[in-house]
């Protein structure tokens, strides 16, 4: 399957700084009935977003003006624990959302993110409380995140460097889901296969 790529993308970036925000906070079991993916959107952050009646909680960060079709979010630390539930990854993509920006993240929820081509960037808490605080501020909330270069560029002008493994980052500048990234290496598989069997032709 083939991912949309990464390479320069800006939009807004949205604060939900609370620690600890867990697989069913992002994506209620409810959502999780369908047997495709449609709809996730809906769901996302549900109990969140929605008041009782259904009406969009205008509390609620991404129902704000500011913060409205944000493409990024920062996040609080242990982001995306709790269940395994891929549904989560699906739901803020299909809500738009292209790169997360923590200082931790929970280890199968990041896995899940690297298989379905959601960019989480890591960065020390001071850093990141820093972006946070800009992206705060109503009118400040643009930012630009260069993968290539490694960079978050800020509406000031602030450039915050950032960290990445080369084979991820590698991934997702091309838009290789983990087949597309294992056919990069064919030939090399293929030569591979074919030393092997001539050294123990009995396996052929």
């Amino acid at each position: 399957m083939s991912l949309q790529p990464f390479t320069l993308v800006t939009g807004k970036a949205a604060p939900m700084l609370a620690a600890n925000i867990d697989t069913d906070v992002i994506m209620p079991k409810q959502f999780l009935k369908g047997i495709d993916r449609d709809g996730l959107d809906r769901g996302l952050f549900f109990d969140l977003r929605f008041l009782p009646s259904g009406a969009p909680d205008p509390e609620f960060v991404l129902n704000q003006p500011a913060w409205q079709g944000a493409n990024f979010m920062v996040v609080g630390p242990n982001f995306g624990c709790g269940s395994s539930r891929e549904h989560a990854v699906w739901g803020l993509k299909q809500m738009g959302i292209r790169a997360l920006i923590g200082s931790s993240f929970a280890g199968i929820f990041h896995d899940n993110c690297q298989r379905n081509g959601l960019l989480l960037i890591t960065l020390e808490q001071t850093v990141l409380h820093r972006l946070a605080q800009t992206i705060s501020q109503a009118g400040q909330a643009q930012i630009t995140i260069d993968l290539e270069a490694q960079q978050i560029r800020l509406a000031d002008g602030q450039l915050i460097p950032f960290q990445i493994d080369t084979l991820r980052k590698t991934a997702l500048l091309l838009g290789l889901d983990a087949i597309g990234s294992t056919l990069q290496r064919s030939e090399q598989i293929k030569a591979f296969e074919r030393q092997h069997l001539a050294t123990k032709p009995w396996l052929g």
